[in-house]
């Protein structure tokens, strides 16, 4: 391949990299600025102020409580797919850049030690 072929590819690479990024961050921008995450921590009170009404009503009825059922489950579940593959890749890499690491100390060792 030509130098200038190359050179092309490169830019062409850059300009989606740089396009992608900047969709990214106007997004995150403008929902920042629309205030999304503040209507969603909104509505989380609401919701709160709708289970401790209902809480305090079902203390004055009598009703056998179960604190759980007040509760929102505020785990969220992020096991899925991409998830399982980017931890699995992530012990990987870590597996042999710490080989690699130790590899080279031992063969630096075998260098310098007087054998």
């Amino acid at each position: 391949m030509k130098k200038e072929d190359i050179e092309k590819i490169y830019n062409n690479i850059f300009k989606f990299i740089f396009i992608v990024l900047s969709v990214c961050f106007l997004t995150l921008y403008i929902s920042n600025e629309t205030g999304y995450f503040e209507y969603q921590q909104r509505q989380n009170v609401v919701l709160t102020d709708k289970k401790i009404k209902e809480f305090e009503e079902d203390v004055k009825k009598g009703i056998n409580l179960d604190l759980e059922s007040y509760l929102e489950n505020s785990k969220k579940n992020y096991n899925n797919k991409a998830s399982r593959t980017g931890l699995f890749l992530s012990h990987k890499i870590g597996e042999y850049t710490k080989t690699g690491i130790e590899k080279t100390f031992r063969f630096l060792n075998d260098l310098i030690s007087d054998d």
